[in-house]
């Protein structure tokens, strides 16, 4: 399909006003975001009213089975999440009895979070509808998923390594 034609028009004059300007990040730049929308538009209905947000509950999945408690700074960087961001969200769901802080005896700065059995309830409810509703937004792929994967997660590396380097 490639571009949306307000796309094709906003490279084009670009590529007038400033020729030397290689607009081609663009065009992965938007798919990028058109992706993020179609996946969000999928669980708008499902969020709509619902005891967590979205970025709630990507928070809450990984401590969900974690073995041992989990400090925010690990958190974060599972995450790619700033840790001023999750600080502010953990206290949102810790305010609402989802999670608990505990001091950290090996370092008093890092909070230990673990989540409550209300915190549990809630993502129990609402993730598997998360994915579900996920899975079917992607049926359409079929064979193709196997190779969507495999690019997205070069896609991803290759961001990584520029981003260390």
């Amino acid at each position: 399909m490639g571009m949306l034609p307000l796309q094709a028009r906003t490279v084009e004059l670009w590529r007038e006003r400033n020729p030397g300007l290689d607009t081609s990040p663009m065009e992965v730049v938007a798919l990028v975001k058109r992706v993020r929308v179609l996946l969000d538009r999928a669980v708008e209905d499902l969020y709509d009213g619902a005891a967590l947000t979205s970025a709630e509950v990507e928070l809450l999945v990984p401590l969900r089975h974690a073995d041992e408690p989990v400090t925010a700074a690990r958190l974060a960087a599972r995450l790619g999440m700033s840790r001023a961001g999750i600080s502010k969200t953990l206290a949102k769901l810790e305010k609402r009895g989802l999670i608990t802080r505990a001091a950290n005896p090996a370092d008093r700065r890092a909070a230990l979070i673990r989540m409550t059995p209300e915190g549990e309830e809630v993502i129990d409810d609402l993730f598997p509808r998360e994915l579900e509703a996920h899975g079917k937004l992607l049926a359409g792929l079929g064979a193709d998923r196997r190779r969507v994967v495999d690019a997205l997660t070069r896609f991803a590396e290759a961001m990584e390594a520029q981003l260390e380097e």
